[in-house]
């Protein structure tokens, strides 16, 4: 859950810092006030795109700092994400102190938090996120036969990709199939093996400079070894340092080091003297030698710019070529295998309607509870399922889903975005959000304008709401309402003033006379002893 959020130079705020409750956490102000700017910052810790327009008017970045702690977790099990985002548009995020890039903000922070405000009331009215919510509700029935459906899809598709793959190399043309035939038997007669190319070429260098080779060899060991070589000054100059050692340490600890180095001459020498023995010129293997590496050669030329491009252009030509000639047996292997996939997938696609048509009316009567205690008594959400051609089923599934909202009994269910109206469609998402606050591992529920188009009784009822979500999550909501700001275990207030906007904690009197001027606009008698009755409620 959100421990603090501090927010530095976004849009009207300079400087803020939030620290919500563990439950119910409310934030009101005037109209214009700035309350989305919170919102905002909390979207660009969650990974959110940011625009640099939210950058405060003269400053050169704004900063937003979020520190999470898990609702079960231990003492100091805790996150801390910070986004910046410049006014040059530059974006640049850490996570514990070490940089993160966007999608680690969206991988690590963003499960934790549901923010639930116009954009999301807007997917509400898109179908495609509505079996994504029934999924998440119904937990590893759905879960499980949803992971196997996919799966056979998966394969379903990969073996429709063979057949045609098939398909097409037993229609090639004739110049393409002679192209593969005569570059297989091209590389097969030169028979390439692997490393084989840069080992010639390291031995082609060597036996071309051979003599050189000898020559420097040869040189260097009888400068070493020869009589008055370096070898002999050496030991020259650590016998006379041991012997004036013997009345200066320090001297025999320079003969000590002499005779080191004398260990190391010595290898050299023996090495150079082996490597001069060894050398070999043999004029025939020499030939051969480079006879072979013009032929692979010629290969790269062909097939390159690497020995790899050369062996990959081999194994493309036969499997042409086995393609062309075992075309008959192939294709009925390929027709074969994707009738088994089809077959596999069509009972996965059961499995899965079938737990999806399980889960879905419990599902529908819980939101359709919800959505009674929310004032909208006889309004039902119906779950409504078809199943789709095969050639439209993708990995979601194979039906297509949709919530249909019933405004009453007598009447038929619809398509949300066709009946509902802004204010019940607040409401349905904050039921539908109720019901999968159940099943969700969200520590954090954000709200923002819930309460659209609600007031009266209606308002009392979306308190209620909303107070019991908090006994589970921590809740936090943007309101106008007075009944919900009541409710809440933390206040806040935001107020413009003049360019800023300033975020404040509000308790005791000051709570009182912000709940007043929510009741009527202003702290009047009246409206303090309203606010004072419905604080004491």
């Amino acid at each position: 859950m959100i421990d603090e959020i501090q927010v530095q130079n976004l849009a009207l705020i300079r400087d803020a810092s939030l620290q919500p409750g563990d439950g119910l956490t409310v934030i009101t102000g005037e109209t214009g006030a700035g309350k989305t700017a919170l919102l905002s910052a909390l979207k660009l810790l969650m990974g959110a795109r940011a625009s640099t327009d939210l950058v405060r008017d003269g400053e050169s970045a704004l900063v937003v700092s979020g520190r999470f702690v898990p609702r079960s977790s231990a003492p100091g099990d805790e996150l801390v994400a910070v986004r910046r985002v410049g006014a040059d548009g530059r974006s640049r995020a850490t996570i514990d102190g070490t940089m993160a890039s966007m999608r680690e903000l969206a991988e690590r922070v963003a499960p934790s938090v549901d923010l639930c405000g116009q954009f999301e009331h807007q997917q509400l009215m898109r179908t495609a996120t509505h079996v994504e919510m029934l999924d998440a509700w119904a937990g590893e029935p759905v879960q499980v036969a949803l992971g196997e459906y996919r799966a056979a899809f998966q394969r379903a598709a990969e073996a429709a990709d063979e057949l045609a793959r098939v398909q097409a190399a037993s229609e090639l043309s004739t110049a393409k199939l002679d192209e593969a035939r005569f570059d297989l038997r091209r590389i097969d007669e030169v028979a390439p093996v692997e490393g084989e190319y840069e080992q010639l070429k390291h031995d082609l260098e060597i036996a071309e400079h051979a003599e050189a080779l000898a020559s420097s060899v040869a040189l260097a060991h009888e400068a070493l070894s020869s009589d008055g070589g370096a070898l002999d000054g050496l030991n020259a100059a650590a016998a006379a340092l041991e012997s004036a050692g013997a009345v200066d340490s320090q001297l025999a600890d320079l003969a000590a080091s002499l005779r080191e180095a004398g260990f190391v001459l010595e290898d050299v020498s023996a090495s150079a003297r082996n490597y001069r023995d060894g050398i070999e010129f043999d004029p025939e293997e020499l030939v051969r030698q480079q006879e072979r590496f013009q032929l692979l050669t010629g290969l790269l030329r062909s097939y390159g710019p690497r020995m790899e491009d050369v062996f990959a252009r081999r194994d493309s030509a036969a499997e042409t070529v086995s393609l062309v000639d075992d075309s008959a047996e192939r294709m009925k292997a390929a027709q074969r295998a994707l009738a088994e996939a089809e077959e596999a997938l069509a009972k996965a696609a059961d499995a899965l309607d079938a737990a999806r048509d399980d889960a879905a009316p419990a599902f529908a009567r819980e939101v359709t509870a919800v959505m009674a205690k929310l004032e909208m008594e006889g309004a039902e959400l119906v779950c409504n399922s078809d199943r789709l051609d095969r050639a439209s089923w993708t990995a979601a599934g194979p039906s297509a889903f949709e919530f249909r909202y019933r405004p009453a009994a007598d009447m038929q269910a619809r398509p949300l975005a066709r009946i509902a109206s802004g204010g019940e469609v607040s409401r349905v998402m904050l039921a539908c959000k109720v019901v999968l606050g159940a099943h969700d591992d969200v520590d954090t529920l954000v709200f923002d304008e819930v309460d659209a188009g609600v007031g009266g009784t209606t308002a009392h009822a979306l308190s209620d709401v909303i107070a019991n979500l908090a006994r589970t999550h921590q809740v936090i909501v943007v309101t106008h309402l007075a009944q919900v700001a009541v409710r809440g275990d933390v206040h806040y207030v935001v107020k413009r003033n003049g360019s800023e906007t300033d975020l404040a904690r509000v308790e005791g009197e000051d709570r009182e006379r912000e709940i007043a001027r929510m009741l009527s606009g202003t702290a009047t008698e009246t409206s303090l002893a309203h606010a004072r009755e419905l604080l004491a409620q």
